[in-house]
């Protein structure tokens, strides 16, 4: 499948299953049985509004937290990728980089990261303004 180049406008990504099923289906069914339990007040009603929350609550959490395991691997890769491309003194101060400025130079070329992590590091640059100042852009495909 052809996949057309990735760049700042395009690089984020929904994820259909998630973002256009169990969303809305949750959401939908969370309204549906609130709007019946005011209706008819009974305590199997009650029940379902408290699934449906559960099922949100669940939904959700499962998302993030696949999302966060997901940002840990890409920080574990960024911190091997700086400790190949970065000279000594510039290496030592890249531990200093947040998580979120991290996430943002893995989409930077190898040939642009030692100047970024320098304005990182400065507090010239945070996340948007890496993806920003981008030129090269690396895509990342993978991402859920």
């Amino acid at each position: 499948m052809e996949r057309k180049p990735q760049t700042l406008q395009n690089h984020g990504k929904f994820d259909p299953k998630f973002h256009f099923f169990l969303a809305p289906v949750a959401l939908i069914f969370l309204i549906t049985t609130i709007y019946r339990a005011i209706n008819h007040p009974e305590t199997e009603n009650y029940v379902h509004i408290l699934v449906a929350l559960w099922l949100l609550v669940l939904m959700f959490t499962v998302r993030l937290y696949s999302l966060k395991v997901q940002d840990r691997v890409i920080r574990l890769e960024e911190r091997l990728r700086l400790a190949g491309l970065l000279a000594e003194p510039l290496k030592t101060k890249s531990a200093a980089l947040t998580e979120q400025q991290l996430i943002a130079i893995r989409f930077a070329s190898d040939a642009e990261v030692p100047a970024l992590v320098e304005k990182a590091l400065a507090g010239d640059l945070k996340q948007k303004g890496i993806k920003q100042a981008i030129k090269t852009w690396r895509p990342d495909y993978w991402r859920v």
